[in-house]
């Protein structure tokens, strides 16, 4: 029924969601692991794009749908009026609404005030899912995320401030064995400072057509190996002092599917993650074939 532009990204947690593409493509567009965008050109659709969409849908449809995620890579790059726009014409349109999910970006966060993520928050806005990646400003810096760790705490804290929920996703295995202890503590630092509500890790995939992919080919970059990754994942969830954190690994791209609330869970995961790796049995991970390698 609906018409997208290339193909579409969302949450693991999004997967119940209408899907709309408020903006196209990605405003950064320049991670070196990230390929998702890269045969889009950045632009807003908006209101009257939203629109067009939902005008295309029977209005029965439009009755069932409960819950709706703004595509593309991070639609809150549009201005604030923009966005309020948008969200009134998902109130009119959709009568049984209850959410609105978004991507988010710390340097489109930064042109933002507290007052205008408020407003935001007032129109409809109820979720920004937002990449950290990691706390390590010179793996920032690396693969090109195009902020400091600084910028993202920021950016974070003010979405918080504004009383909008924030998921941050970390990406395991980004440095390497080599930076894996650093990236794991600097993490740990960013997110005990930031104390979000929903934490999501995935593990780092390297699909043709990124930079990342062209340094494994060149011997640039070594990726570590599930084992490896567990035990960074472990670091991580040792150091993580959390008030009332969902945590989850139930992206496709994970060796373990994890879930929990932390701190309370913490003790639970340890085990199962000291466990799992002990056993050092393979067919206790989740196979190739399943994470969409």
């Amino acid at each position: 029924m609906l018409r997208y532009e290339g193909s579409i990204w969302r949450p693991p947690s999004e997967a119940r969601s209408l899907i709309l593409q408020a903006t196209v493509g990605c405003s950064h567009n320049a991670c070196i692991f990230c390929v998702s965008y890269k045969k889009k050109k950045y632009r807003v659709r908006g209101a009257a794009g939203i629109k067009s969409d939902l005008d295309l849908l029977p209005s029965d449809y439009k009755r069932r749908i409960d819950r709706v995620f703004l595509a593309d890579g991070n639609a809150l790059a549009m201005s604030t009026n923009d966005l309020i726009r948008t969200l009134d014409v998902l109130k009119a349109e959709l009568p049984y609404l209850e959410r609105v999910g978004i991507y988010g970006y710390a340097k489109d966060v930064r042109e933002k005030t507290v007052d205008d993520l408020k407003r935001i928050n007032d129109a409809g806005l109820g979720i920004v899912y937002l990449g950290l990646e990691t706390g390590d400003d010179s793996l920032l810096r690396w693969c090109q995320k195009g902020v400091n760790s600084e910028e993202n705490i920021a950016a974070c804290k003010k979405i918080r401030a504004a009383g909008i929920p924030l998921s941050i996703t970390i990406i395991l295995g980004l440095g390497g064995l080599e930076n894996s202890k650093r990236h794991a503590g600097a993490t740990v630092a960013a997110l005990n400072k930031i104390d979000p509500e929903y934490i999501g890790a995935l593990t780092l995939m390297t699909p043709s057509g990124t930079r990342i992919s062209e340094m494994i080919q060149n011997g640039e970059f070594e990726p570590m190996d599930p084992w490896d990754v567990l035990k960074e994942l472990k670091m991580m969830v040792e150091g993580f002092n959390l008030t009332n954190c969902v945590f989850r690994t139930n992206h496709a791209s994970n060796y373990l599917p994890i879930k929990g609330t932390l701190n309370e869970d913490r003790e639970v995961i340890l085990r199962l993650l000291t466990d799992i790796i002990d056993s050092d049995d393979s067919d206790s991970l989740r196979p190739a074939y399943l994470r969409g390698l």
